[in-house]
């Protein structure tokens, strides 16, 4: 058990994201941190925070104005830190950035979310077809930020599911392609488990159980609701619900990112990657994930808290 804090180690620049643009964000105590690598319930611990936060079913702005990505490099800098300065609520700012590479405070609250690495490479898989890159590089051109050509996407999925699990994007990495290690992310957190401040949730829970969640979520943040509130609160973090509005809660719908916003809202569900996914692929997958996670975590991040406890107990 680490005596110590999490302090920043590494610097995360990627052509989409930079770490280094949380040296200018100005913290207050209450912020909540939603933590979560890509494609692994981000949208939905936003959608949660902003029912439990505003306490309404049908928000005012898109999910990306009220909870921007701060290392989201298309984004004007000094924009973002006007909108996070200009929120009289209580903040909840979503970060794609390990642990090793945010700031940490005593007084913010960091919710992690983990989900099985496969099912989290089906999910990219999805988003990398539906991604517009294109209009965002035309976009970011016009804001005077210049993009690298991306790198090609084999059209195969399991080409690509062993680029994801061998070539990293960072030197301190093993893999991640084309984005940063969903493994790396995980362990960053599971390393200071038991610091209070962090609190771990994991999507296959959230299918299980959302309102219990959505409850534990509300505990933590010392949020009372009104009993007769909660069905509709649930009911508008749900699957379905955000599908069907997904024009006003899919990310950077205000940049236009995707071909279809619903569409960022698959399947939403889990193990489809059993009828994708190579014998051999999965065997290299079993190789390689205790040694990047430890069979603790990787135990965790395949099932959860519903199955395997609270990562604190363990």
């Amino acid at each position: 058990m680490p005596d110590d804090k999490p302090e920043i180690r590494h610097h995360y620049a990627h052509p989409f994201m930079d770490s280094g643009r949380w040296e200018s964000f100005e913290h207050r105590a209450g912020d909540v941190l939603i933590c979560t690598s890509y494609k692994a319930g981000t949208t939905w611990m936003q959608m949660i925070c902003a029912q439990l936060i505003l306490q309404t079913p049908q928000l005012s702005q898109s999910l990306t104005t009220l909870s921007p990505w701060l290392e989201f490099r298309v984004n004007p800098l000094d924009e973002v830190n006007a909108t996070f300065a200009g929120q009289t609520h209580r903040r909840f700012i979503k970060t794609h950035t390990a642990l090793d590479g945010i700031p940490y405070w005593d007084d913010v609250t960091y919710l992690f979310c983990g989900r099985d690495p496969r099912d989290v490479f089906i999910s990219l898989t999805n988003h990398l077809a539906n991604n517009d890159i294109e209009h965002v590089m035309r976009l970011a051109a016009e804001r005077g930020i210049l993009f690298d050509e991306p790198p090609p996407i084999p059209e195969d999925p399991n080409e690509l599911f062993r680029m994801w699990l061998t070539v990293p994007t960072f030197e301190w990495e093993e893999d991640g392609f084309p984005y940063w290690s969903h493994f790396s992310h995980g362990k960053s957190f599971w390393e200071f488990r038991h610091v209070p401040n962090i609190h771990f949730f994991h999507y296959s829970d959230l299918k299980a159980d959302l309102s219990g969640q959505m409850h534990r979520i509300a505990e933590l943040l010392d949020i009372k609701v009104d009993e007769a509130l909660w069905p509709q609160l649930v009911e508008a973090a749900g699957f379905q619900s955000m599908k069907r509005n997904a024009d006003l809660l899919a990310p950077e719908v205000d940049n236009a990112a995707w071909h279809s916003n619903s569409q960022f809202f698959h399947k939403g569900t889990t193990g489809q990657w059993t009828n994708v996914l190579s014998k051999e692929n999965l065997e290299m997958y079993d190789r390689i994930k205790v040694d990047r996670m430890g069979p603790a975590l990787t135990e965790w991040m395949e099932q959860g808290n519903l199955v395997r406890g609270d990562p604190k107990t363990i």
